[in-house]
Order: structure tokens, then C-alpha cells, then sequence
């Protein structure tokens, strides 16, 4: 595991607690020291730890911002070439492009939880983090489905479901999904700070769910939105269209009744979607990439391999 954070951390915690042997690495010694001194195998040593990983042929995690991931994979062409290789990042096509410029593309299956809080750092990590959550695995034409199969199984051993997407599709929909809740958090919460102590002060559960993520660290709000900028302006252009329309007509009519009755449908479709599980789709097996893309895109998703 290269990374130590909220979900790199997370992933180790869980690992070992399936039953897996794994070790990690983080730049921050102070967060080595923390995983050690919670009983796990860490190291500040970047070679080191990726020449045990070259030696067992182990599944390589890669779970460092999006910034520092062109150096990791740096490292693991040099010290462990040999390794299968998935990552937790939460943009698929930059990074598979990262992996096809330093030659690791054959042995490469991207991958992203869905969990995550606002906190940070290895104190923030939980064993469970990932229990119920979604796992999308990396569905793209050429995969090895023996790797596939792989990332699969360990999303599984941590409690996930599995969603096989496209690299491009999953950043499409994150951006949606994801990005664009942190940046409409952020307006909010700049929303609510303008109006002084007294809005503050009078703020309770919508303006409190409505501006949880902004808690995030800036610096990782700003790397994930950034890696996935022309996604997550299609889906920013569409809200500020949305909203300057909402503007018009309450400008206009003195209503808001088109977006809220259109938002509450839409919330209704989000509380009432049916996870569907997908059986039958052997990776290997003729088109199973598409098999399973299209699945993925139905709402299907994998409890067992």
C-alpha cells in the first residue's frame, strides 16, 4: 500500500483484517510511526518497500494524491515492474495515462472506493471503511483478467460490492457525483460564512450536510477536482445553468417550484435505486469487458468472484 492516508490507510487496516499479509509506505514518517505503533508493517522507504513487493509478485496499491502519483509509479517501474498494479485514486483516466507513459500499463487495473470521510491522515483510517461501499474496478478493453480479477477479489475482502466501468465513464460520473459536491460545498459554506455570526449561528442540519465535505483538506479537494477538470466542467456548466434558470424564474415569477419538484424527483431515483448482482460474466470469458461495462452501467454489481 503506497500511502498512507484516510483510504491508503484505511485499505491496509482492512487488508490485514481479511486475513492478507500487507505492508506500506508513506513520505510522512510521523504516519509510519503511527501505523507501527498500531501493529502494522510501515515504511518511510520507498525502495524498500516496493523491492519486497518485486520479490512476492504482490498486488502494488498506489494511494498518494493525484500529484504525486507520476513519482510512485516512477519508483515502481524501477523497483517492481514485475508487480500487478491498482490504485485508489479517485480519476481513473489521468492515472491509466500516468501508468502507459513509465510502461506499467499491462500489469495495470485502476480501481476507486466510494468511502471516505472528511477527515485525513492515518489516525483518520478505519478497517471498515469500505463495508457496503461501492468499488469500482476499471473495466477498459485490453484489461488482464487475471489482474482484474485480483483487485477485484481484494475490494470484496474489504466489504465492498464491485462496479466494473470504463476508465472515462467512471471519471464522467464522479465528476457529478463527487467533485462537483465539493466544489457546490464550498459555495455554500462561503454562502453561510457571508452572512455573518448571526447566519452561523442559526445554521442547523441543511447547512451542516450541506457543507460536510468542504472540512475536507484543500489540498486534496484541489487535486482531485483539478485531475478531472474537463469532466467536472461539463457537469459545473449544467448545475450553473440549472441555477440561472431557478434565478429567472424566481426572479420573474416569484417561483422556485421547476427545481425543487425536479431535485425532489431526482433525490426519489437516487433513494430508490436497486443494486442488481451481477452473476454469469466469467473475466477471461468471450466479451466479458463489455458484458461487464454494460452491467456496470445497469446498476449491476458483483458480490462474489
Amino acid at each position: 500500500m503506497l500511502g498512507l492516508g484516510l483510504i491508503g490507510g484505511s485499505l491496509l487496516r482492512a487488508a490485514v483484517a481479511a486475513g492478507r499479509e500487507a505492508w506500506g509506505y508513506n513520505r510522512s514518517v510521523s504516519a509510519v510511526e503511527q501505523a507501527r505503533a498500531d501493529g502494522f508493517d510501515a515504511s518511510a522507504d520507498l525502495a524498500e518497500v516496493l523491492g519486497k513487493a518485486q520479490a512476492r509478485r504482490a498486488l502494488v496499491v498506489v494511494g498518494v494524491p493525484m500529484p504525486a502519483v507520476d513519482g510512485v509509479l516512477a519508483a515502481v517501474a524501477e523497483f517492481a515492474p514485475g508487480c500487478p498494479l491498482t490504485d485508489v485514486v479517485s480519476v481513473k483516466a489521468p492515472v491509466s495515462a500516468a501508468v502507459a507513459a513509465h510502461g506499467l500499463a499491462a500489469r495495470y487495473v485502476g480501481g476507486h472506493p466510494m468511502a471516505g470521510t472528511a477527515e485525513s491522515g492515518w489516525t483518520a483510517s478505519d478497517a471498515n471503511l469500505f463495508r457496503d461501499a461501492v468499488w469500482v474496478v476499471a473495466t477498459d478493453n485490453g484489461v488482464d483478467p487475471a489482474i482484474w480479477s485480483a483487485v477485484a477479489r481484494l475490494a470484496l475482502a474489504c466489504g465492498s460490492v464491485v462496479v466494473p466501468a470504463e476508465s472515462v465513464e467512471h471519471d464522467g460520473a464522479v465528476a457529478r457525483i463527487s467533485h462537483l459536491p465539493h466544489l457546490l460545498a464550498e459555495a455554500l459554506a462561503l454562502s453561510g460564512a457571508a452572512g455573518g455570526d448571526l447566519a452561523l449561528g442559526l445554521a442547523a442540519g441543511s447547512f451542516r450536510d450541506g457543507t460536510r465535505v468542504a472540512g475536507s483538506a484543500p489540498a486534496l479537494v484541489r487535486a482531485m477536482c483539478e485531475a478531472n477538470a474537463d469532466a467536472l466542467l461539463a457537469a459545473l456548466d449544467e448545475t450553473l445553468t440549472v441555477l440561472s434558470t431557478a434565478r429567472t424564474a424566481l426572479a420573474d415569477f416569484a417561483s422556485t417550484a421547476e427545481l425543487v419538484e425536479a431535485g425532489y424527483d431526482a433525490r426519489l431515483r437516487y433513494e430508490n435505486v436497486e443494486r442488481w448482482e451481477i452473476t454469469g460474466i466469467e473475466p477471461g470469458s468471450p466479451d466479458w469487458v463489455e458484458r461487464l461495462r454494460d452491467a456496470g452501467r445497469r446498476g449491476g454489481v458483483l458480490r462474489a468472484l
